[in-house]
C-alpha cells in the first residue's frame, strides 16, 4: 500500500503543478459561454432566443443578457424542464437528458429534478481531480494517500420513471465512477443503497474498525454525527483511534464555523478542512488551500456564472427578483458585496436563479463564501439580516464555550414585528432571556441596519428552548434526514404551519 500511497501522492503534485501553470480568467468565461451557445443553438430553447445571432454578436454577453430572462426553478421548469422531464429531446440541451438529481433544497417546495447531462458528469470528474490534487499542497504523508475517502451521501440507488433515472447527485456520480476509483472509495454500494438513513448510518458506524479512511466528505451535522456515534459504539477517544490517517474534511451545504467545536472534541489530531461548493446544477467552486479562507469559482467548468447584487435595486423586501434581465458578469462584481447567483450550464439551465447568496472575498481571484439564500434572511422592519450575520453572532457567543447547538430556526413574526427563535442549549447555567439578549446585543454589533431596526421598530426577539435532538427528530418526522437535507434557518409561512404543528404534537411549544 506504501507503493500506491507514493504514486497517488506523486500524482497529486504533477497535477498540483499543471493547476497552478494554468492561469484562470475572465477569457474562459467568455469562451464557455460560446461552447454553451453552440452546443444549444439547435435546441428549441436556441431557436426561441436565436443563439445564432447571438453568437454573430461582437458582444455576446451583453445580447444574451439581453434576449434570456433569469427563472428561477418554478418558472423554468413550467416554461421548459416538464418537458426536458418528460423524456423530450432536444429541448434545452442536445440530445435527451437521461439523469435528474432530486434536491428539495430548503425552501419546503417538493423535489426538483435538475437535469444531469453527460457533460455535466463530466465537469463533475475533471473538478473533483483538480480538488484532489490540491491535496499536495498540504505535504501529507504516504500513509494519509494509501487510505480511503468516505462519502457521507444520500443513496446512490437511482430510481427509473420511464426512460429517465432519477436520484440523489451522489447516487448518479457513483453510477459514473471510474472502476479504478471504487475499491478505495467508501462505504461501497451495498451500504450506499440503503434508502434508510439511520439503517445507513448504523451500518457505516459496525464498518468503520474494518476502513483506513484518510478524507471525509459531506454535510457537518450528518458526517460529525457519524464519527461521534462510531467512538460511542467502539468505546474509544477519539476518531483517530479507528482511523489514524483521517486528516481531510471536505464539507459543504451549510456555515462550517459552529460545527468545529465539536469536529475538535471527537480529534486527537490536526483535520484539515476544505470548503465546497458542489450543489445538484453542478460544481461551482473550492477552497484551494485550508489556510486561505473562501473557495474559488471554477471559471472554465462548463458553467457560465452571473451575479446580481442583493439590494433593493433588484429585490423586493421578500426577496423576489424585480428586474429579469440585469446582471453582472464575474470581471464585474466587487469585494463585500452579497449577490444572487445565476448560472447557465451544460446541462440545459439557462439564466437559472440558484437561490444562494455568495459574497466574494478577493474578486481577482475569483475567490468567494456562501453568505446565505435568497429567501432565507429577515427583513421586517428593515434590519437586513443575513444569514452570514446570523451565523457570526451565534459562533461569538459560542466562543470561548459552546452554549447552543448549531442547528436552529427562526420565524418571522408579522402580526408581532418580532423574530421567533428555536434554539437547542447545551449549557443551561444561563437563562433563555439572557440568551436571547446576548444573540440580539452580538446581531446588533453585527449589522446596523438591526440596531436601528431594533431600536425603533423591531420588538424584542423571543426565544424558545427546545430539548436536544428536537430539530433532529423535525427532520426526521419530514423523512428528511441524512444527504443534503438541512433544517431551514428562516421559516416561511408554509415550513413554519408545519413546524408549529410539529412542536404541538411533541409539546414543546
Amino acid at each position: 500500500m506504501k507503493i500506491i500511497g507514493r504514486l497517488i501522492k506523486k500524482t497529486t503534485e504533477l497535477g498540483y503543478k499543471r493547476i497552478n501553470r494554468k492561469q484562470v480568467s475572465y477569457q474562459h468565461q467568455l469562451n464557455t459561454l460560446v461552447v454553451l451557445l453552440t452546443k444549444a443553438q439547435h435546441t428549441e430553447f436556441g431557436f426561441f432566443h436565436d443563439f445564432k445571432s447571438l453568437l454573430k454578436s461582437k458582444n455576446a454577453v451583453s445580447k444574451f443578457q439581453g434576449s434570456i430572462p433569469i427563472m428561477d426553478y418554478e418558472e423554468f421548469y413550467t416554461k421548459w424542464l416538464q418537458y426536458t422531464i418528460s423524456g423530450k429531446s432536444d429541448c434545452t440541451w442536445p440530445g435527451k437528458i437521461k439523469y435528474f438529481a432530486l434536491s428539495s433544497g430548503t425552501t419546503g417546495s417538493p423535489s426538483k429534478r435538475i437535469p444531469v447531462s453527460m457533460e455535466m458528469i463530466r465537469s463533475f470528474q475533471r473538478s473533483s481531480i483538480r480538488q484532489y490534487a490540491i491535496l499536495h499542497a498540504i505535504d501529507l504523508n504516504e500513509e494519509f494517500f494509501s487510505a480511503s475517502g468516505l462519502a457521507v451521501g444520500g443513496s446512490s440507488k437511482l430510481k427509473k420513471v420511464g426512460s429517465r433515472y432519477e436520484g440523489d447527485l451522489s447516487g448518479i456520480l457513483k453510477k459514473h465512477t471510474s472502476i479504478l476509483v471504487k475499491p478505495i472509495t467508501k462505504p461501497g454500494n451495498a451500504i450506499s443503497s440503503i434508502p434508510d438513513w439511520n439503517d445507513k448510518l448504523n451500518a457505516m458506524v459496525e464498518k468503520a474498525p474494518q476502513w483506513n479512511i484518510g478524507i471525509i466528505a459531506g454535510v457537518p451535522s450528518w458526517c460529525i454525527m457519524l464519527m461521534e456515534r462510531i467512538i460511542e459504539r467502539h468505546k474509544l477517544n477519539s476518531i483517530h483511534d479507528v482511523w489514524p490517517n483521517l486528516r481531510v474534511y471536505v464539507h459543504g451545504g451549510v456555515y462550517m464555523d459552529p460545527y468545529v467545536g465539536r469536529l475538535t472534541n471527537i480529534c486527537s489530531k490536526e483535520v484539515f478542512l476544505l470548503d465546497t461548493y458542489l450543489a445538484s446544477e453542478g460544481y461551482f467552486a473550492f477552497q484551494t488551500s485550508p489556510f486561505e479562507k473562501g473557495m474559488k469559482l471554477l471559471l472554465n467548468n462548463g458553467i457560465f456564472f452571473e451575479f446580481i447584487p442583493f439590494d433593493s435595486r433588484f429585490f423586493n423586501e421578500d426577496g423576489e427578483l424585480i428586474s429579469a434581465y440585469k446582471a453582472l458578469t464575474v470581471s464585474e462584481v466587487k469585494e463585500g458585496v452579497d449577490y444572487a447567483l445565476v448560472i447557465s450550464t451544460n446541462a440545459g439551465l439557462w439564466r437559472y436563479l440558484i437561490g444562494d447568496l455568495v459574497r466574494f472575498i478577493d474578486a481577482r481571484e475569483h475567490r468567494l463564501i456562501i453568505s446565505g439564500r435568497i429567501k432565507q434572511f429577515l427583513s421586517l422592519c428593515g434590519e437586513h439580516l443575513s444569514l452570514d450575520n446570523i451565523n457570526q453572532a451565534l459562533c461569538r457567543i459560542n466562543t470561548p464555550n459552546r452554549l447552543i447547538e448549531p442547528e436552529f430556526t427562526i420565524f418571522v413574526n408579522k402580526e408581532q414585528q418580532l423574530h421567533h427563535w428555536f434554539i437547542e442549549p447545551v449549557d443551561s447555567h444561563m437563562s433563555p432571556e439572557e440568551l436571547m439578549q446576548t444573540i440580539d446585543r452580538e446581531l446588533s454589533a453585527l449589522n446596523d441596519d438591526y440596531y436601528s431596526a431594533r431600536k425603533y421598530n423591531l420588538k424584542d426577539p423571543r426565544i424558545t428552548c427546545l430539548p436536544k435532538g428536537s430539530i433532529y427528530r423535525y427532520m426526521k418526522s419530514l423523512e428528511k434526514i441524512g444527504a443534503q437535507n438541512k433544517m431551514p434557518s428562516v421559516l416561511n409561512d408554509d415550513q413554519a404551519k408545519v413546524w408549529f404543528e410539529f412542536l404541538t404534537r411533541e409539546r414543546l411549544g
